[in-house]
């Protein structure tokens, strides 16, 4: 099946199960999707910093999300979708951190329009 044919919520579906292994071991960031033409072409996860005091970074302790924190960030970043009526081209930003054990995220749209194509309707 192409992506013509995938409904947005099939792609990003999609997009949380090529990610998984890697928000099993970070525990917060930000999930990004670009789009355009209603299709997702770049996505990924942007990790937040490492912090160093003194030039030396701490040891790794970071769990990352479990399976259940997983399938409920899942199941907001497609339940979000139906807040947009109409899309096209644009980003959608999933931010998210596990603090004390809970899962935190919120959504960011981001509308992107091509001026070059409005130039040809006027």
């Amino acid at each position: 099946m192409s992506l013509d044919q995938m409904s947005l919520a099939r792609q990003i579906d999609l997009v949380f199960r090529r990610i998984k292994d890697e928000l099993s071991h970070v525990s917060s960031g930000t999930v990004f999707v670009h789009i355009r033409n209603n299709k997702i072409g770049k996505f990924g996860v942007k990790h937040l910093p490492f912090e160093s005091k003194d030039g030396v970074l701490p040891a790794i302790t970071v769990k990352g999300l479990t399976e259940i924190q997983y399938q409920s960030f899942r199941q907001m970043a497609l339940e979000s979708l139906k807040r947009k009526k109409s899309w096209t081209h644009g980003e959608i930003y999933f931010d998210f951190t596990v603090r004390q054990g809970i899962l935190s995220a919120s959504i960011t749209f981001e509308t992107n329009y091509n001026m070059a194509s409005l130039a040809k309707t006027i």
